[in-house]
């Protein structure tokens, strides 16, 4: 792993006693400490803790910004059509003091995933069940596609699947703002501040009792929550817990292209690479092989991965895109859970008042939602309440019982 940035500027003084502390205040962070502050059956105070306030090096910031239900794990599929439900939503929910709620620019725009005949098999069995749940997917054959998209060149896939509605992207930092502005009207405090340490009751092995931070400060708690991202990991560890939730660089891709290319969804070829439409412009990446994908977290960008393997890939399969120019480029990080690539959620077997909210795997902007709420929801009843997302629980880790998402992108 690279070396960390430097030490963020502590700014505010934490409180000496919190009934919640958040250490994270991103996406999921900030979604959870909402979801807490409006249940009516919470009356405690929430301290989120975030190391970053100006959200330059946030996952959230940087990522691509999309959402879809087409995911083989149901947990993964109902935590997004509740996604989608509250994103159509969040203009009134979010809203402050008569003022109206982040504007997120939801573009219903669709994934298509493309399959070969070697991944047909798994195709027909994932589209079965995320029609079984309710979403609003299409089963197009070759020649379905290629009346549909004119431009994709079709000889070599067998099918695909398209989000007729409920899927797209948006504008995720108004998202995340959106979230921290309500959750402070509702009395969240947010601390510009670092976690350093947690004690624990039972010479380090029972509940924690409090959260330090950088600045010096000690908050006494009754519940702690891991929401970190890239960093969980880390964190976990000052707690004398292993979490495999790793940093992953993971680079975007801006281009402009001569020829329309109308309709074009977010686009999945069966190689992995993505584009999807950003304006008047195109975005587009890819995963790297696990064997070339190192910790860290580095945010510089890999140009060769356009030039060597990603052009070569959207020039085959819409050749429209032959002749485009890049004309941008960043980097984010996914926190990938090494074990499965599937969430983390809910509260350590040991330290019952330690949960996590982590290793999303470049899912948690879609799924925080769900997520803020279910987090919630286990700190006010104990349990699971809106949706069961035990298959997520920390007892998988030691267990090794991995939960095998096959629609990672």
């Amino acid at each position: 792993m690279s070396a960390a940035a430097a030490p963020p500027k502590i700014t505010g003084s934490p409180p000496s006693s919190s009934d919640v502390v958040i250490v994270g205040g991103g996406i999921i962070g900030s979604a959870i400490a909402y979801f807490l502050a409006s249940d009516s059956g919470f009356g405690g105070s929430v301290t989120v803790i975030e190391r970053d306030p100006s959200y330059r090096e946030s996952s959230t910031a940087l990522s691509a910004a999309s959402i879809r239900q087409q995911f083989s794990v149901p947990e993964n599929i109902a935590m997004s059509l509740y996604g989608i439900r509250f994103l159509r939503e969040a203009a009134e929910r979010l809203a402050v003091d008569g003022d109206d709620g982040p504007a997120l620019s939801l573009v219903e725009g669709g994934y298509l995933f493309l399959a070969t005949p070697d991944t047909r098999g798994i195709l027909e069995r994932n589209h079965a069940l995320q029609t079984a749940a309710g979403a609003d997917i299409a089963w197009l054959e070759p020649a379905d596609l290629k009346a549909r998209f004119p431009w994709l060149t079709t000889d070599d896939v067998c099918a695909g699947t398209l989000g007729l509605s409920g899927e797209g992207w948006f504008d995720a930092y108004a998202l995340l703002q959106g979230f921290r502005k309500k959750a402070r009207s509702l009395g969240v405090t947010y601390v510009d501040d670092e976690v350093t340490g947690f004690d624990r009751a039972g010479g380090g092995t029972g509940d924690v009792a409090a959260v330090l931070t950088r600045s010096g400060g000690r908050i006494a708690c009754g519940t702690v929550v891991n929401a970190a991202g890239a960093r969980a990991g880390d964190v976990a560890a000052l707690a004398g817990v292993e979490l495999p939730v790793r940093p992953r660089r993971r680079c975007v891709f801006v281009f402009d292209c001569r020829e329309p290319v109308p309709g074009l969804p977010l686009m999945v070829d069966p190689s992995g690479v993505y584009v999807r439409p950003e304006g008047d412009r195109f975005i587009c990446g890819v995963s790297p092989d696990e064997a070339d994908d190192p910790d860290t977290l580095a945010l510089d960008v890999d140009y060769p991965l356009f030039d060597d393997h990603i052009w070569p890939i959207l020039a085959h399969r819409v050749p429209a895109f032959e002749a485009i120019k890049q004309v941008g480029a960043w980097a984010g990080l996914y926190e990938v859970n090494t074990l499965d690539h599937n969430a983390i959620l809910g509260p350590h077997p040991d330290a019952r008042n330690l949960l996590f909210a982590n290793g999303f795997s470049g899912h948690g902007l879609q799924q925080a939602p769900a997520v803020g709420r279910g987090i919630a929801e286990w700190i006010v009843h104990g349990r699971w309440v809106s949706l069961d997302l035990s298959a997520f629980s920390y007892d998988r880790i030691p267990a090794n019982r991995p939960v095998r998402e096959l629609n990672v992108v």
